[in-house]
């Protein structure tokens, strides 16, 4: 009987080792998503602030046209009255 008993306990000792794998399998999954959900907020935080920095840029750039085209007008004003003075 003293080896049906110690199989019996070998068999529950399998058990109760495979469980604290899959414990620690899970354990480290959940830490893993973890991680993952803290990097996606950080990034997503980056696209935010790359976007933001992107539509400043843009305004920026549109002003810019503008007043290249503000000047544009009057350097041919400017040459057209140079223009009809000369004449």
């Amino acid at each position: 009987m003293g080896s049906l008993f110690d199989n019996h306990n070998s068999e529950e000792v399998e058990k109760l080792e495979t469980l604290k794998s899959l414990d620690e399998k899970i354990v480290a999954a959940i830490e893993k998503v973890r991680a993952l959900k803290e990097e996606k907020a950080a990034l997503e935080r980056r696209v935010k602030e790359l976007e933001q920095a992107l539509d400043e840029k843009n305004q920026e750039l549109e002003m810019l046209k503008s007043e290249k085209s503000s000047v544009k007008s009057q350097l041919e004003d400017l040459l057209s009255e140079l223009e009809s003075i000369q004449l």
